[in-house]
């Protein structure tokens, strides 16, 4: 009760969940990965193999997946999971030289990062972000995020048919193996879909950010847009983006881009002779 009165009243944020550290050094820049809606920090397993053992690492669960906390009363929405990224990282005493690698939610959550702590957070590596127009329009046909939307509003009002569809998916590895969504948490699931992906500010955050920005997105992708990356890059010369042959998941030909794009936003340090 006291701790849902601190959190919930008096709006102090959740500490996270770390599924995998190394060792900080605190002279080096620090990654932290944010996984995708559904998953966890064990997403990332296999692309922070392949990484060198001296980069500082950090991979979280995002409130209410993995490990971490699991309110029922939450928002769930972009300004409380990067709250509660950015609390955890103060917590471990990381307070500068972030970067944030993020994949689909998790994108979303380090534009928000990015956006609220300017000053810790010096560049993002964005995975299949799901980047969708708020603005209503006035053309015939509908749009590619319109009918995304209506897709997600299909999954929120129908929790438990989806469910049923998730394990399907789990069952015949069509997710990352770190994906888990079922009848007993569906409902934080759908929470997230509504605040973080279907009525995101997201796409209009991403066109002022400051620091370098690679988005990496698969042509196979059948939940992004394509065109909103083409304008990001129109008004903001801070982002590039990177298209593979992939689909949405972070694995098979996704991760050798996504050490690529890692290497060169923290580069080796230099030897001395």
């Amino acid at each position: 009760m006291i701790r849902q009165f601190i959190h919930q009243h008096l709006n102090y944020p959740h500490r996270l969940y770390v599924h995998y550290r190394t060792a900080i050094r605190f002279n080096r820049p620090t990654l932290v990965f944010l996984h995708g809606i559904g998953n966890s920090g064990a997403a990332w397993d296999t692309t922070v193999a392949q990484l060198p053992s001296d980069i500082n690492i950090v991979t979280i669960d995002l409130l209410g997946f993995g490990k971490s906390p699991k309110p029922q009363w939450a928002k769930y929405d972009a300004v409380e999971q990067a709250r509660a990224v950015m609390f955890t990282l103060l917590r471990m005493g990381i307070t500068k030289n972030v970067t944030i690698v993020g994949h689909s939610l998790g994108a979303l959550t380090a534009v928000e990062c990015a956006k609220r702590y300017p000053k810790r957070v010096t560049s993002l590596v964005l995975c299949s972000p799901p980047f969708y127009d708020s603005a209503q329009s006035n053309r015939i046909l509908p749009s590619s995020d319109t009918i995304l939307r209506k897709i997600y509003a299909t999954v929120r009002n129908n929790p438990a048919a989806f469910a049923q569809i998730a394990s399907f998916a789990m069952k015949y590895n069509l997710v990352n193996p770190s994906f888990n969504v079922t009848p007993q948490n569906v409902d934080i699931y759908v929470t997230a879909l509504e605040t973080m992906i279907i009525n995101q500010q997201s796409l209009g955050d991403a066109m002022s950010l400051q620091v370098p920005t690679k988005i990496i997105r698969g042509t196979l992708d059948p939940f992004v847009v394509p065109s909103n990356f083409k304008r990001l890059t129109k008004h903001n010369k801070n982002i590039t983006v990177q298209s593979i042959v992939a689909g949405h998941e972070v694995r098979g030909r996704f991760i050798p881009a996504v050490i690529a794009a890692i290497k060169q936003a923290v580069p080796e340090p230099r030897r001395a002779l």
